[in-house]
């Protein structure tokens, strides 16, 4: 779980909060459809999926979001000198800004990039946004990192500083990962870098607890991407047949949240239909955890260096920034 993000448009008012092009549908119908049925995290951010998330960051249980602000709030000034002034600061998966906002204090961008798939969502944050920093150029985008993707013109192609905190790398499949990082090397160009939050492998309790809240709020986040669905494709998934379950696998040293099946179901949607047998699931999110070095690894790999990264006093996350190279 993460501040997930999510073809570029330039965002207007006409944009939808998601492409529901029969691609989108049918990689859905695909995923219902396989062996071990899965659909893309992607899908848990519409406009309803986006509030439960900012519900979910304030919550006891889930640390990374409070851990990831100490970080900054104590590390901040040391983040600024060593990034430098005047960037163009792309915030992938902005949701409400609110993390991008801290920075402009001591960053000082030229350019702020929010991104998001639910642009539903963060439109109105990016307008008060802009009346508290009217000398900061908002540039706000749609944009499906699970697809292949570039910047439109409209980013400055200057000294491009990606800004992805919330670990949301952890989302991807490590060698999802690396494309990943590949692809935001080859867009922030020689004078650029990454800074990126990073959730650190610790004890299972706490991981645990942290994707499987008392309140059941992160259970509501997950069951809301059924209705997501049955809007996207019009399937008729009853969400009240299913339940959350969350874990942590340690031989892959990841989160995984599925929807399993309380009873035999079967689901419909245009086309075709899937049964579900009692206890069979959809799995809906990886959330990988790293150390420091293997993250520096994975930065180095991708064409990144020179990393600096900063710790809370519990080691919990980290916040590495590093430079294009």
């Amino acid at each position: 779980m993460s501040d997930t993000l999510k073809q570029h448009t330039k965002r207007d008012a006409s944009n939808p909060i998601i492409d529901l092009s029969n691609q989108v549908g049918a990689e859905i119908k695909a995923g219902l459809q396989k062996e071990n049925a899965n659909l893309s995290p992607k899908f848990l951010y519409d406009t309803l999926g986006s509030v439960l998330f900012e519900a979910i960051c304030e919550l006891p249980e889930y640390y990374p979001t409070r851990t990831e602000a100490e970080i900054f709030l104590r590390y901040l000034p040391e983040m600024a000198r060593r990034i430098g002034t005047g960037a163009t600061l792309i915030d992938l998966g902005a949701g409400n800004c609110a993390k991008a906002a801290k920075l402009f204090p001591l960053l000082h961008p030229e350019q702020y990039v929010p991104i998001d798939i639910s642009a539903e969502h963060m439109r109105d944050y990016v307008k008060r946004l802009q009346e508290r920093f009217p000398h900061i150029e908002m540039t706000p985008l749609e944009l499906d990192f699970s697809v292949q993707w570039q910047l439109p013109e409209e980013v400055r192609a200057s000294k491009r500083v990606f800004f992805y905190p919330g670990s949301s790398i952890g989302n991807f499949d490590p060698d999802q990962a690396l494309v990943f990082l590949r692809q935001m090397r080859a867009a922030c160009g020689e004078d650029g870098g990454i800074l990126i939050g990073v959730d650190l492998i610790k004890e299972l309790g706490l991981l645990n607890a942290a994707y499987d809240d008392a309140l059941g709020v992160t259970a509501a986040f997950n069951l809301n991407m059924l209705r997501h669905v049955n809007r996207i494709i019009g399937a008729d998934f009853d969400v009240r047949a299913w339940s959350h379950k969350a874990f942590f696998n340690p031989t892959l040293s990841r989160i995984e949240m599925h929807l399993e099946a309380r009873t035999d179901v079967i689901v419909r949607w245009p086309g075709g239909m899937r049964h579900f047998k009692q206890g069979e699931g959809i799995h809906t999110e990886n959330s990988y955890k790293y150390s420091v070095e293997k993250m520096t690894q994975f930065l180095k790999t991708a064409g990144f260096g020179n990393a600096r990264a900063w710790s809370d006093e519990k080691n919990w996350f980290a916040v590495i920034y590093a430079e294009a190279v």
